[in-house]
């Protein structure tokens, strides 16, 4: 069962509605009691990185989390924000991240990664896979996804980039490590191409 995160950020009635058009046991967690029996995890997210993590915090949730991601290893996708949290800290704000995946946030434009000053970054974009990661079988080269952000993930460890996308400069547009993904587009915004990445995150293994 995929447990979907509801602290308050995030279009959690999309995902329940994607998972439910493809026939995938899910629920919404609200509170700590829905985590159980949970053997993968949506953590989506909107707006700053601070605020979602003292929601996530206020939650009753955080805890819990640590507990399945860390511990028992279930697999988790962050999406746009909740992909940023993933990390150690970001660049929008004083609170630490998460801490799952090694790397940090930064301004798209402090970072010169912005074209034309024109931020956020907004819309249709390609998103070229890379490492053979599973999200994104049988979705070809390039597959475009819909955006909506000014910050962005960055690493110092180019193993954990799972897939780069272009907006004046190359930003990585989704991560991994291990069973811990992360994914800067919307895929409960991106049509079919989103609706067959989540099924293939359903269909991954856990560990």
């Amino acid at each position: 069962m995929i447990a979907i995160v509801d602290y308050g950020l995030g279009n959690i009635r999309a995902f329940a509605n994607v998972f439910k058009t493809i026939r995938v046991e899910h629920c919404i967690a609200k509170v700590k009691a829905d985590l159980k029996g949970a053997t993968k995890i949506i953590l989506p997210g909107v707006g700053a990185f601070d605020h979602a993590m003292e929601r996530l915090s206020s939650s009753g949730m955080r805890e819990p989390l640590e507990e399945l991601v860390v511990h028992q290893k279930i697999p988790v996708m962050g999406i746009c924000v909740g992909m940023q949290i993933l990390g150690k800290c970001s660049a929008e704000g004083q609170l630490p991240g998460l801490g799952w995946v090694n790397g940090r946030v930064v301004s798209m434009r402090e970072e010169g990664l912005h074209m034309n000053g024109v931020l956020p970054h907004m819309g249709w974009n390609q998103v070229r896979p890379m490492h053979g990661c599973k999200l994104f079988e049988g979705l070809g080269e390039e597959p475009e996804f819909y955006f909506l952000h000014s910050y962005c993930f960055q690493t110092d460890d180019p193993s954990i980039i799972a897939a780069e996308s272009d907006y004046g400069a190359t930003f990585p547009s989704a991560v991994q490590t291990g069973h811990v993904y992360g994914v800067q587009f919307h895929p409960e915004k991106s049509h079919q191409n989103g609706v067959s990445l989540l099924r293939n995150f359903a269909e991954i293994q856990s560990c």
